[in-house]
């Protein structure tokens, strides 16, 4: 038969080295892993069986381990779904398109940081065999198909796949021991694995062993449904290990919710939140929700309908009686028992998390830096919950640049005459606490809460209030400021009156209004948004998305007190026509522009500008 010779992709090279030479501390698990894909294309091919959608060859399923030492080669077998030529090149020989990128850079990251734990996000299992195996054979018939193939590879950087014979559907994975493997030969060493790894795997994981001078077929796991146990049963272990079989994920997750509801409606569900987020979570064909089960028959391995997206991180299992075996994606979208169980599932989760945030607010910290920004979505989105949802954002704010608080104790610590809830957005704490934006608020001892994420603009939009304060931006509109310093403004708005309408027509193909600005104490000038002005991260993400977003003006705030201001005052007041006062306006608004991360409308002229400015002053 004619044997095809193909090249991993490069993904796939780099995948393989860090497996071969650095991955895994704990060389046990590569059975875990292999048990747990077998286990997966059993499922796939019950419930194609049940629901008539492919003939098998048989419906008595198992997962065999056949140890050889005469050949020194270890097979898990199993008569699961098989896979097709075009599967193995696709599953095997390169990682999903979409992850591809976030794969390469995580390799990076791994390099320069040693951090191996990068890694697991990716769910590399299969490959994983490459630690004990010098060759690895995959022998494999797809369900339903006539064809079987042989996929064939010493982990160099290339495979062969050939056409071979297998009597039924399913799929024989043959490790080549290396010699420092052999142990994985012994049968005490297997049974010790499957105990510890797979006990829980709901078909018998069998191997034949020899008992009163005869061979026969033992069952190596108890093939008790984890979910279904009492959870005073079931040690913190066994729930770790059903995770990472669950999830293909080798990094513990961060906490667990196992719970039945009884009455009108019952389930059982076995949730977990992830301790590092998943490479292609925000891509659009990221699977999430648990696995539906149906009178113990996996039904789909990932239900978005039982999840609300801002809890797409969410892995598990959710198993239930009132539904048919042959539930359909379309009859899930307006079904009541799927809408109860979705309801019960967001308020089991939203409450692990406040819980989690009260008594142990270190490893609540580690949740929301990988998942915080995923959660805020449901502000936007959930608009029943979106208060009980802002009682989970944490930030650092103003006094608190240290160390994360919440809406809560900024609540506790507001001034009594303070009506309003203040916020700033940022790319980070570092460019957020230099903004001029903030001088009033230092001056005055005003809190205001900072926002670093991307989405953030958005989501306090969204928000508008909390525990019936307005939430506000100090990046927009007018800020409340006590009457005496109202009344300051409003006498000095008049003395410079004529020099704020110059340089608002100076101005006028870039700024909306010339205002005295009330935040600035130091600096000289800053731009400020229209209090319903579209938020900048909006904006971004319109154009990101090839939209044009309307670019409305800003307001220019000049603080009037400023040496500067003082200066230009007196070239106006001798001549209000005077070109100098052209170009301070301009000069002024490119340092407002460069305050704001932009850059000045003409950089040539601006550098020029400052050099020649230099010049004369040195």
């Amino acid at each position: 038969m004619t044997i095809e010779k193909f090249e991993f992709k490069a993904e796939v090279k780099e995948l393989l080295n860090l497996v071969i030479n650095s991955l895994y501390s704990n060389k046990d698990i590569f059975l875990r892993e292999l048990i747990s894909n077998a286990s997966d294309a059993i499922d796939k091919a019950r419930y194609l069986s049940l629901t008539n959608q492919v003939k098998l060859s048989s419906n008595d399923f198992k997962i065999k381990i056949i140890p050889d030492k005469d050949k020194k080669t270890l097979t898990i077998s199993d008569n699961g779904i098989g896979m097709s030529k075009d599967d193995l090149i696709n599953n095997i020989g390169t990682i999903a398109k979409s992850g591809t990128k976030e794969f390469m850079e995580m390799v990076k990251k791994v390099k320069e940081t040693g951090d191996l734990n990068l890694v697991g996000q990716f769910g590399v299992g299969f490959y994983s065999a490459f630690m004990v195996a010098e060759k690895i054979d995959v022998v494999t018939k797809k369900a339903g198909e006539n064809s079987a193939y042989k996929w064939t590879s010493k982990a160099d950087g290339n495979y062969e796949i050939e056409e071979t014979a297998r009597d039924a559907n399913g799929t024989d994975i043959i490790l080549y021991l290396k010699n420092d493997a052999e142990e994985y030969l012994d049968e005490w060493k297997i049974k010790s694995i499957v105990k510890k790894y797979s006990d829980y795997i709901e078909y018998p994981i069998v191997m034949d062993v020899e008992k009163d001078k005869k061979i026969e077929e033992e069952t190596l796991n108890s093939r008790k449904a984890i979910w279904m146990k009492d959870k005073s049963d079931i040690k913190d272990e066994e729930y770790k290990e059903f995770y990472k079989h669950i999830s293909h994920d080798f990094n513990d997750p961060l906490d667990y919710i196992h719970f039945k509801a009884e009455g009108t409606l019952e389930f059982t569900a076995l949730l977990y939140i992830p301790s590092k987020k998943p490479f292609d979570i925000y891509y659009k064909d990221y699977k999430m929700g648990p696995s539906l089960y149906v009178k113990k028959v996996q039904i789909m391995d990932a239900c978005e309908e039982l999840i609300e997206p801002y809890l797409r991180f969410v892995k598990g299992v959710v198993e239930s009686n009132d539904l048919p075996l042959n539930v359909s994606r379309e009859m899930l979208q307006n079904n009541r028992v799927v809408t109860q169980i979705k309801n019960n599932i967001t308020k089991k989760v939203l409450s692990k998390l406040e819980e989690l945030k009260k008594n142990n607010f270190e490893k609540y910290e580690k949740f929301y830096s990988e998942f915080g920004n995923i959660l805020k979505e449901g502000i936007h989105f959930d608009f029943s919950r979106k208060e009980e949802i802002a009682e989970l954002l944490i930030f650092n704010s103003l006094k608190n640049q240290d160390k994360k608080i919440d809406f809560n104790i900024y609540i506790e610590n507001m001034p009594e005459n303070q009506k309003e809830i203040y916020y700033i957005t940022g790319e980070s704490v570092d460019e957020i606490k230099i903004s001029p934006h903030l001088e009033y608020f230092k001056e005055n001892n005003i809190d205001v809460i900072f926002l670093t994420d991307e989405i953030d603009g958005i989501i306090m939009n969204s928000l508008m209030e909390f525990k019936k304060k307005k939430v506000k931006s100090i990046l927009k509109g007018d800020i409340e400021i006590d009457e005496n310093l109202k009344k300051e403004k409003e006498t000095k708005e008049k003395e410079y009156k004529g020099l704020l309408e110059k340089i608002k027509e100076d101005l006028k193909d870039y700024v909306k209004d010339v205002k005295a600005g009330v935040r600035l104490k130091n600096s000289l000038c800053c731009l400020v948004g229209d209090e319903n002005e579209m938020d900048e991260t909006m904006k971004r993400i319109l154009e990101s998305m090839g939209q044009t977003a309307f670019d409305s003006k800003k307001i220019l705030e000049i603080n009037l007190e400023h040496p500067v201001m003082k200066k230009v005052k007196s070239l106006y007041e001798v001549d209000p026509k005077s070109t100098k006062v052209n170009e301070y306006s301009k000069l002024i608004y490119d340092l407002a522009l460069i305050m704001d991360g932009e850059k000045p409308v003409d950089p040539v002229n601006f550098a020029t500008k400052i050099s020649e400015f230099m010049e004369k002053n040195i």
